[in-house]
C-alpha cells in the first residue's frame, strides 16, 4: 500500500516540478504520464476531472490530481497525489523566500519568467485543443462551447453556474437522443 501511495506521490511530484502556468498547462504532461505511460485513467476521465475541478474551490491541478489519486487508491491516494503536485511549488517558494531577496527584481529572472509565460500559453493552447477534440463531438457540443465561451468572455456569469447548466443541458440532450433512437428502433 505504501509503495503504491509513494508512486502516486512521486509521479505527481515530478509533474508539479516541471509544470509552470497552472492546471491547464499541466494537461499535456498529465496526459502523457497518467494516460499514455501508466494507463491509470482514460482521456475521457481526464476531461471529466478537469470539468469537475472547474466548479470546485482550490487549484485546478490539485483537484485533478486528487481525483486521479482517489481513483487509484481512495482517499489516501487523493492526498498523496495532491501533496505530490503542490510539494515542488512549496519547496521552491520557500527557498526563494529564504535565500533570494530581490528575486523578483532580477532582470534575468524577469526575462526567464517572460519566456516561460510564452511556453505556458502554448501548453494551454495544446490543452484547449485536446479538450476540444474530446469534448466537442457534434453540433450541439459546438453550440454549447461557443455559448459558454461568449458568456464567459462578455459577462460575469459564474463558471460554476455555467458548468452546472451545461451538465443539465448535456444530460437532457443525451436523454432525448436515446429516447428518439429507442422510438426509431420500436418503429422498425
Amino acid at each position: 500500500m505504501f509503495s503504491d501511495l509513494f508512486e502516486i506521490y512521486r509521479k505527481f511530484f515530478r509533474m508539479g516540478a516541471v509544470t509552470f502556468g497552472g492546471g491547464y498547462a499541466m494537461l499535456p504532461i498529465l496526459r502523457r504520464e497518467v494516460v499514455q505511460s501508466s494507463g491509470w485513467i482514460s482521456e475521457e476521465e481526464v476531461m471529466d476531472y478537469y470539468a469537475l475541478s472547474q466548479g470546485l474551490p482550490g487549484l485546478i491541478g490539485a483537484n485533478v490530481a486528487a481525483f486521479i489519486g482517489h481513483r487509484r487508491k481512495g482517499p489516501a491516494g487523493a492526498v498523496a497525489a495532491a501533496l505530490g503536485l503542490i510539494s515542488p511549488s512549496i519547496l521552491i517558494i520557500t527557498v526563494i523566500a529564504l535565500f533570494l531577496a530581490g528575486f523578483q527584481d532580477n532582470l534575468y529572472v524577469r526575462r526567464a519568467l517572460s519566456a516561460v509565460s510564452v511556453c505556458v500559453v502554448a501548453l494551454i493552447l495544446d490543452a484547449v485543443l485536446a479538450m476540444w477534440k474530446k469534448g466537442v463531438k457534434d453540433a450541439i457540443g459546438l453550440v454549447i462551447c461557443l455559448a459558454v465561451l461568449l458568456l464567459s468572455l462578455f459577462t460575469k456569469v459564474s463558471p460554476v453556474l455555467l458548468i452546472v447548466v451545461c451538465a443539465v443541458i448535456g444530460i437532457a440532450v443525451r436523454a432525448a437522443q436515446r429516447s428518439r433512437s429507442r422510438e426509431k428502433g420500436a418503429d422498425e
